[in-house]
């Protein structure tokens, strides 16, 4: 009978705020299902500014411990997090380190800290390697590399991809170790759906929901463009997210200047119960993005039961291939042609290509990405096979 390993793993995030996007909750979301198996402590240390708010864990068994300071990038802010990194039980049997994203001080403290104390080094890049990542902050990203983060990459034993393009990207950039790909998981509502049988009236109309970072990467521009072209009757574009670096301005001016006041809205940063709710009121979800490593608004809009728009700069060739949804190109154009076929259907039909896409998003189930993800850890630790998920070539 073999004998089952208990397993310590310490997971480092940049952020916990929920204006940070995806990785606020993905990570949150992954410690709570991972800390529901047996023989595995989880641990999740982060930073954040005095005063913001973070996302929390809901499951009893996740330590976490969220480091503050005046601001995330200074160097002062690198002693609390040593401390906490020096802490981890290296007593235990297997210890891993599992670093989120990089570039930011935490991330390559984190790294220090594994290298130092010998623990193995996993760094899930959460897209921060994608090619349009890359080439935002060009200059500050190069030096970073040089002095730094090349380091930090060459020295992790294992890299986290969420998608195959993830992966070539990371392969792209040089590095040699093996790559797990792992999807990020979604959390499912119960009640995707609250308005199905309510009836059409001019003053309520139907609603496209655009839900993320307002940050140029996301495309909104486009968005806004294509909308303008559309002018559709009897429907309207709800905005909602966290302004990202003062692109919040630049949108509110574009939505002026085109004279679509009146259909567009934007209804602020919205979370939990308001998200859901969102969600639920939805007609069709956009996410006119030039890139992502994953996409979890896309996986969450799917679950809620709400039909899809995205870019080729998301992985997301499945909404076309399970018909819940459109795959088109970046661009006013694509997003023209995609807003008018689907609003071109019924509401019985974009229903329909809801639940198909309800039904496909089931495979992004938390416990199964949990599972995988222990497999990995597993292997790591030298107390299980290769998985099937892990590429060394």
């Amino acid at each position: 009978m073999a004998v089952v390993v208990s397993l310590s793993v310490t997971h480092v995030v940049g952020s916990l705020s929920p204006s940070a996007g995806g990785p606020s909750r993905t990570v949150t979301q992954l410690c709570d299902s991972l800390a529901l198996h047996r023989n595995i402590d989880i641990s999740l240390l982060s930073q954040s500014r005095i005063g913001d708010p973070t996302v929390t864990t809901s499951v009893e068994q996740v330590n976490y411990t969220v480091v503050r300071s005046n601001s995330i990038m200074a160097l002062n802010c690198g002693i609390p997090v040593w401390r906490a990194l020096s802490q981890i039980d290296r007593h235990r049997t297997a210890t891993l380190i599992h670093n989120h994203g990089i570039w930011l001080p935490v991330n390559h403290w984190a790294a220090c800290a594994a290298r130092r104390h010998k623990i193995p080094l996993i760094i899930q890049p959460r897209g921060m390697l994608e090619p349009w990542a890359l080439g935002h902050n060009t200059f500050k990203k190069h030096l970073a590399m040089a002095l730094f983060q090349r380091n930090d990459l060459e020295s992790a034993r294992l890299l986290i991809a969420t998608a195959d393009s993830e992966y070539e990207s990371i392969r792209h950039i040089g590095l040699r170790q093996p790559v797990a790909v792992i999807p990020n998981g979604v959390q499912f509502d119960a009640n995707p759906r609250i308005d199905n049988s309510r009836i059409y009236t001019p003053d309520f109309g139907r609603t496209v929901l655009f839900l993320s970072r307002i940050h140029p990467k996301k495309g909104l521009l486009n968005l806004l463009q294509a909308w303008r072209i559309v002018a559709p009757s009897g429907w309207f574009l709800k905005i909602a997210g966290p302004d990202d670096g003062g692109h919040l301005a630049e949108v509110l001016a574009t939505i002026k200047q085109l004279g679509i006041e009146a259909t567009v809205e934007y209804i602020g940063e919205i979370d939990g119960t308001k998200k859901s709710y969102a969600y639920r009121n939805a007609d069709l979800f956009v996410l006119p993005t030039f890139s992502e490593n994953f996409g979890v608004v896309v996986a969450e809009a799917l679950a809620h039961g709400v039909p899809v728009i995205t870019t080729r700069g998301a992985p997301w060739a499945d909404l076309a291939t399970y018909k819940c949804g459109w795959w088109v190109d970046s661009g006013v154009d694509p997003l023209v042609f995609a807003l008018r076929e689907a609003m071109a259907l019924s509401d019985s039909e974009r229903q329909a290509m809801g639940e198909r896409g309800r039904e496909y998003v089931k495979r992004y189930d938390w416990n199964d990405i949990a599972k995988q993800m222990i497999d990995v850890y597993r292997w790591i630790a030298g107390h299980a096979p290769l998985p099937d998920c892990v590429r060394t070539e």
